[in-house]
């Protein structure tokens, strides 16, 4: 588990690092223009591009006023011209994974940390037994129906109106309770809450 977790660790400083290196050379700098601009050392920033070093929250905010772009565009492109998003309730397709219906309430998700999608969990669901983790985290809400929660071994019944809030890299499954279908407000939320997760 720690080898695994190193490993996780070095992929994410390593994309972080060649992020950080496109946008340098985006803007024809050499490593002593961007020292000069953020008060870091020139060997630092170095080892940050390189993924050689695990860069300080006050280090990334430094280099991020040095290229005058939000935190989070450190990690992912900024869009072009956007300033939000709208998506009208005709506009958001039905799609259907692991057994799931949901609906997609942002067209940017590569965009933002939040992605928020309207689900249905079927009454009859294929993989219902099935436990799923990954990285990030989710809050859901209930809207209708009543959702059976199992996070990691331990099961909660939520009403609508009720909420919950969770790491999903632990097992966990929805499950529609008393034959019917159990409809929620789902955000899951993305990088860069996973190199944040690293200094936790």
């Amino acid at each position: 588990m720690a080898n695994e977790r190193t490993d996780r660790l070095q992929y994410d400083l390593s994309k972080i690092g060649t992020r950080l290196r496109a946008l340098r050379r985006e803007r024809s700098w050499t490593l002593e223009d961007l020292a000069e601009r953020t008060g870091l050392s020139r060997a630092y920033l170095s080892r940050m591009e390189g993924g050689e070093r695990q860069p300080s929250l006050s280090a990334l905010s430094e280099v991020a006023h040095a290229y005058g772009i939000s935190f989070s565009s450190l990690f992912v492109p900024e869009p072009e011209v956007q300033n939000g998003v709208i998506v009208r309730g005709r506009d958001a397709a039905v799609q259907r994974g692991r057994g799931l219906l949901y609906s997609r309430l942002s067209t940017s998700d590569w965009a933002f940390n939040l992605q928020p999608m309207q689900v249905v969990v079927p009454a009859e669901r294929d993989e219902g037994e099935a436990l799923y983790h990954h990285e990030g985290e989710q809050w859901l809400y209930v809207l209708s129906g009543k959702l059976g929660l199992n996070l990691s071994g331990e099961d909660s019944v939520l009403e609508p109106g009720d909420a919950a809030h969770f790491d999903a890299d632990q097992q966990h499954r929805l499950t529609a309770l008393d034959g019917r279908d159990a409809e929620i407000i789902l955000v899951a939320c993305a990088v860069p809450y996973l190199l944040l997760r690293s200094y936790l």
